[in-house]
């Protein structure tokens, strides 16, 4: 776990009040009480993400979640094209390359 003090020193200007209103929306999670949070390493990746959103390319507020949903959507896409890529790698070699085939 990483503490939020920690992230403040990472993240030049990263306000105690934003962080909370970002867990509050459930935009990031956290462990713990305001000011003393505890977060995750993934949860760390994506306070950065909206830490840039908002501080270097000037994203709204309000905008946050439309696009943090489009990124989610798009990992959890490469999650499940890795499923199916492994699952390709288990079946005989003539029928991948049929799928193959029909897919391009």
């Amino acid at each position: 776990m990483i503490s939020f003090q920690r992230l403040q020193i990472e993240f030049q200007g990263l306000n105690p009040d934003e962080v909370e209103r970002w867990i509050g929306a459930e935009l990031l999670r956290a462990e713990g009480k305001p000011g003393a949070w505890e977060f995750e390493e993934i949860d760390v990746a994506r306070l950065r993400l909206i830490f840039e959103l908002r501080h270097e390319l000037e994203v709204e507020e309000e905008t946050l979640p439309v696009i943090l949903s489009l990124v989610d959507q798009l990992y959890d896409m490469r999650r499940r094209m890795k499923r199916l890529n492994e699952a390709l790698a288990d079946i005989p070699e003539d029928l991948r390359a049929r799928l193959v085939e029909r897919l391009t």
